[in-house]
């Protein structure tokens, strides 16, 4: 399954929630999305808090896949092509420097 499909299975399920409704109580906005984006990366951030092991890879395999569904909706929404921009950053990136600072 390719990103396109995926996205494709993120709005069915989002739909069928009702949650592109108007009266949902989940509106789907840019903004609730983005903050709902770093409220599951925090909690990925949170398995790590006082340790660098992976104490339970399904938990950590469940919170990454909220952050990935998280960001096809928000690139759905925004009209973003994300493979594209993905494709598009990693060809930037094997042009770009980075100092002995890690920036």
């Amino acid at each position: 399954m390719d990103i396109k499909e995926l996205t494709k299975e993120m709005n069915k399920f989002v739909r069928e929630k009702g949650w592109y409704e108007p009266d949902s109580p989940r509106p789907q906005t840019l903004r609730n999305l983005t903050i709902s984006l770093n409220l599951e990366a925090s909690e990925l951030l949170e398995h790590f808090q006082w340790t660098s092991e992976i104490d339970n890879p399904e938990v950590i395999s469940e919170e990454l896949a909220d952050i990935a569904l998280y960001l096809l909706q928000i690139s759905s929404i925004a009209d973003i092509d994300l493979e594209k921009a993905i494709l598009e950053k990693l060809h930037r990136n094997y042009y770009r420097e980075w100092d002995e600072k890690g920036d």
